[in-house]
């Protein structure tokens, strides 16, 4: 099956990929975002290739939630995550160190018909305006067959903040099974009570914290009645791979590959941190066993382009 991809770039804001005549995602490398929101790149809104929205943009209950994101809450004392920060003793409570991750250049943006990459190099500056962290970021949207596309998520992060930085989570802060940090996925509020799938089952928020490869989130639609599955794939070479996992349903639908966890990642001034994901988002329910196939593409598509971010 061949699925013609097509990219939209709105100079200096977004840049949208279409598969025939299905918007699949736009990816704002730009936002508007409040800072006490932590501004960062998010994708928004995200279909299968039907033209189900799989995503969730700024819900009442956790207005930094965006779609799909790169978001870390603990980078040394500094949120990038957004809202308050988990301070032990405390709760979450709201500091002056919300943190922001600026676009600086586009250094690619090709279309071909089986593919579309997007390239940048962003910022990372404290609320205070002082240099933390120099990112290389690309992102990667391949068709894997008639009902699923994946897209490659690639980071490489260097510290220029002048001394070592700790990444963590409001776990590593004292906060039990509260890991989350990383690729972030918030899905739509009629997922919610979805299936979370693991290698070793299917499941709900008792999976949450369980060290895997890939975990997936099986859901239903409001007013189509249909369903999508969202899967997320870590890079066998992501530290702390596999990772545990920060995983949704009962409140509401979220996946997140967290490699800090339950345990602090230290990343001294001048080196750089890279990882690497695939989300494999497809139509229908395709129960235990096909998502375990998803999973498989999620690997493939991983394996298929290695180049640095």
């Amino acid at each position: 099956m061949t699925t013609t991809l097509r990219a939209l770039h709105a100079l200096g804001r977004s840049v949208s990929v279409t598969a025939g005549d299905v918007e699949l995602f736009t990816y704002t490398y730009r936002p508007d975002t409040p800072v006490l929101e932590s501004p960062k790149p998010y994708l928004h809104p995200i279909r299968t290739l039907t033209g189900e929205v799989v995503s969730l943009f700024r819900p009442h209950d956790h207005v930094w939630h965006k779609g799909i994101a790169w978001s870390l809450p603990h980078v040394g004392e500094h949120n990038f995550w957004g809202g308050p920060t988990y301070v032990h003793g405390s709760s979450y409570v709201q500091l002056d160190n919300n943190g922001s991750a600026v676009h600086r250049d586009m250094t690619d943006l090709s279309a071909g018909d089986d593919r579309v990459r997007i390239g940048h190099r962003l910022d990372w500056i404290s609320q205070a305006d002082l240099p933390v962290i120099e990112e290389r970021r690309a992102l990667t949207a391949t068709v894997v067959d008639e009902a699923a596309w994946a897209l490659v998520f690639e980071t490489a992060m260097t510290n220029v903040s002048g001394g070592t930085l700790d990444f963590g989570s409001p776990t590593t802060k004292g906060r039990e099974n509260a890991g989350y940090g990383g690729l972030f996925w918030r899905g739509p509020r009629s997922f919610t009570g979805g299936v979370i799938q693991s290698p070793a089952g299917a499941g709900g928020d008792e999976l949450r914290g369980t060290r895997a490869e890939w975990f997936g989130f099986r859901g239903r639609h409001d007013e189509s009645g249909t369903s999508s599955t969202v899967v997320m794939v870590d890079d066998t070479a992501n530290p702390r791979h596999p990772p545990q996992w920060f995983a949704r349903s009962e409140d509401f639908a979220c996946l997140c590959p967290a490699p800090f966890f339950s345990e602090e990642v230290g990343l001294p001034d001048g080196e750089t941190m890279s990882l690497r994901y695939a989300v494999v988002v497809a139509c229908g329910d395709r129960g235990e066993d096909g998502t375990e196939l998803l999973a498989g593409q999620g690997r493939a598509a991983l394996a298929a382009g290695r180049d640095p971010a």
